[in-house]
């Protein structure tokens, strides 16, 4: 048997196409890392499993699965997907997983997913999707998750999951939704839980929540939703319910009346100073209000009282009155909740009727105005000047791709509950002073793809809320210095390709609060020591695609919290020693690809350790590099299209890559014998001294024997009779 097996092994391997592995045994097939461009067509017909990560095969065309029609499982993770053809799994009828992650996909057509009538996971993360086509998921009647996190998706029409019958999860997390469907799932009778934290969501979408009544969990976390209106939300079913990390100012007493199951309530680190009782509430166990500016005064009694009575868990404490400060809820007792000459907050009464009178309620000509979502939009209307007479209650407004120019002076009268404002590919050349004045509640500003040179600090009076401004592709030759000292929220700037040339101290005073900088595809040569010095809370800094020549360590001082660094495509040929040590303390991710990098110095990663998760390098070079031992953490190392020259020299790499359970994708460079081989299996090492060497420094001889015979084996042409028809890649 143990012949036959071998045997048979050894057959098969001769269908296992180059550089893939091929485990016979578990028909699984290994194709990692490599340089595909196309889907092999030598796959053995019995695969099961068939994992192609790392490639670049940008289209997936129809019928690329044709020969493998006993697929169950298919990874395609980072393979610069762009485009799946109509019928592309079309006769993979067994696929049950399917991850599609991290590529760059940006539509879904109809019939993309036909085929796939067993599909139970499908995992989209990480692409550019920005629309689905009705229809799309039309074929995948079994699928049970469906995860489209961290796309480009903005709106979700009617009936877009039609045909996901028994979908119970899923995941649209991290996109920018800011508009759903009222039917948009009405065609999931089965869904369990829905994923909506980190959109752009302003207000709770009922209409469409409503639809689902058998789900029992809703994540809307992160997204700028200001208060929550009587009996939003009717989901019959639903158990736990996160709204944390909001902007919620308040919610109305009967808010979750019409959700009689609901048990927790996640209202952490929103802006409400009181809540009512919440009326019809009846089953609810937990409210979480930590990180709530909580004003403990006489208005909070009724709550307080509620909670008592109902037997609810309140989760929170007291930010004022000062002598109430950081108690806990459930500390407290009525008579020291007094009132005094405290202004009574807003959320601790009721919400008081908003005038209705016509005025209010208007349009500007040409523009649609949508007062269920607070929405206006007068996307693509050819307009000259910008519009006025919105609702005063709007909080989203897409004026993009309107010929502007420029934005006057109080150009957005009477929206003092505005959050987002979309300019994008406007034309806009001047942002005149005052032009923000009195969006005192805005957020978000796309200023994306217009023609803005400079910037004047003035623009941005009456915005103090603002936390994420775009500025990508506008004419910016240098960061508008002093433009952001009236912004004091300011979280995320976005400043990529335009023509920057230099980060100068001054250009980002003011910017105290800032965490993600995002500065790829400028022409930045240079960056001042105290350039990044105001930014002491930055987290990501993004610098691809410039000019530097040089590592800039001594801007990166005084950087504690910095966890990502991206530097790749920069003209970086050497790497001196120490030059991430001011931010080794904190840097998780490290991108260093695709630089040309000729050197790096033994000591370049002095100070990184464990805490790095990711370290990319691949498409350089340099011919070996530092020591890396210490760094125990990594769950991600790519070290592909790297010459490395396979000497004794690079022993300790080989050793310690091949402890790794990693897939790092090294090949050897040299010498001409080693030339295109990885380095775990090159024999280039097995002359050299310390070779086999066990970790108690000992060697071990039939450690040696068996490489050598390995190594005969090869020559001969020969494979070892195991289940795999080639070592691990």
């Amino acid at each position: 048997l143990l012949l036959l097996t071998a045997a048979l092994g050894v057959t098969a391997a001769a269908r296992c196409p180059a550089p893939c592995v091929c485990d016979n045994l578990r028909a699984h097939v290994l194709c990692l890392n490599g340089s595909l461009t196309a889907i092999p067509d030598t796959i053995p017909e019995l695969t099961k499993k068939l994992d192609l990560r790392g490639n670049s095969f940008m289209v997936i065309p129809a019928g690329a699965f044709l020969a493998t029609p006993y697929l169950t499982h298919l990874d395609l993770q980072r393979c610069k997907v762009e485009r799946l053809e109509e019928g592309a799994f079309r006769g993979l009828g067994r696929l049950v997983y399917l991850n599609l992650a991290s590529n760059g996909i940006a539509l879904l057509y109809q019939e993309s997913l036909d085929g796939l009538s067993s599909l139970q996971q499908l995992i989209l993360e990480g692409n550019r999707i920005e629309e689905i086509q009705p229809g799309a998921f039309g074929h995948l009647g079994s699928l049970t998750v469906l995860d489209l996190r961290a796309n480009a998706l903005v709106y979700l029409p009617d009936m877009v999951f039609q045909g996901l019958q028994v979908l119970r999860w899923l995941r649209l997390s991290h996109n920018a939704l800011h508009v759903l469907g009222s039917e948009a799932f009405a065609a999931l009778p089965a869904l369990r839980r829905l994923s909506l934290d980190h959109n752009e969501l302003q207000a709770l979408p009922g209409e469409a929540l409503a639809r689902l009544d058998g789900a029992t969990r809703l994540d809307l976390g992160h997204n700028p939703i200001t208060y929550v209106a009587e009996e939003a939300l009717a989901m019959a079913s639903l158990r736990h319910l996160f709204l944390d990390h909001a902007f919620l100012q308040d919610v109305a007493p009967d808010a979750f009346a019409r959700s009689p199951q609901l048990r927790v309530l996640d209202l952490r680190e929103n802006q409400l100073q009181g809540l009512p009782p919440l009326a019809g509430a009846g089953g609810l166990a937990r409210v979480s209000l930590d990180g709530n500016p909580l004003l403990c005064s006489c208005l909070l009694r009724p709550f307080h009282k509620w909670l008592a009575r109902a037997r609810v868990q309140a989760e929170g404490a007291c930010a004022a009155p000062p002598a109430l400060r950081g108690r806990s809820l459930d500390s407290l007792r009525p008579p020291e909740m007094r009132c005094g000459r405290l202004r009574p907050p807003p959320s601790a009464t009721t919400q008081p009727e908003q005038p209705r009178a016509a005025g209010n309620r208007q349009c500007p000509r040409g523009c649609v105005c949508s007062p269920d979502f607070h929405h206006g939009s007068c996307k693509n209307r050819d307009l000259r000047e910008i519009p006025q007479n919105f609702p005063g209650d709007t909080r989203l407004l897409d004026l993009r791709q309107n010929p502007f120019r420029t934005v006057p002076p109080d150009a957005f009268p009477g929206l003092k509950e505005l959050v987002s404002l979309h300019l994008q590919s406007c034309s806009i050349r001047v942002l005149h002073p005052g032009a923000l004045r009195g969006l005192e509640s805005l957020v978000y500003l796309y200023l994306t793809d217009n023609h803005l040179s400079t910037l004047a600090a003035a623009a941005f009076e009456g915005a103090p809320q603002l936390a994420y401004l775009d500025l990508d592709h506008n004419a910016f030759t240098r960061v508008p210095a002093g433009t952001f000292r009236l912004l004091p929220n300011l979280i995320s700037l976005h400043l990529q390709h335009n023509a920057i040339g230099e980060l100068a101290e001054g250009d980002l005073a003011g910017a105290r609060g800032l965490r993600w900088l995002y500065l790829a595809g400028n022409a930045i040569r240079h960056i001042a020591r105290a350039a990044l010095a105001p930014t002491k809370m930055l987290e990501k800094l993004q610098l691809e695609g410039n000019h530097l020549s040089e590592v800039p360590t001594a801007a990166l001082r005084g950087l504690p919290a910095l966890s990502e660094l991206k530097l790749s495509r920069n003209p970086i040929k050497h790497m001196g020693d120490s030059v991430f040590l001011p931010v080794a303390s904190s840097l998780q991710h490290l991108y260093l690809d695709n630089m040309g990098l000729e050197r790096i110095s033994p000591h370049a990663f002095t100070g990184l350790g464990p805490k790095i998760r990711s370290l990319y390098l691949e498409s350089n070079k340099m011919s070996n590099i530092p020591d890396m031992s210490n760094f125990t953490g990594l769950e991600i190392l790519n070290l592909q299209d790297v010459p490395f020259h396979c000497d004794c020299q690079l022993l300790p790499l080989h050793s310690w890559i091949n402890k790794l359970n990693l897939r790092v994708g090294a090949t050897c460079g040299s010498p001409a014998e080693a030339r295109g081989l990885k380095v775990k299996l090159s024999t280039t090492f097995l002359t050299c001294p310390g070779w086999g060497r066990g970790e108690a420094g000992e060697t071990n001889p039939n450690k040696t024997k068996s490489a050598s015979k390995l190594s005969k084996k090869k020559r001969s042409g020969k494979s070892p009779a195991r289940g795999f028809s080639k070592s691990r890649s």
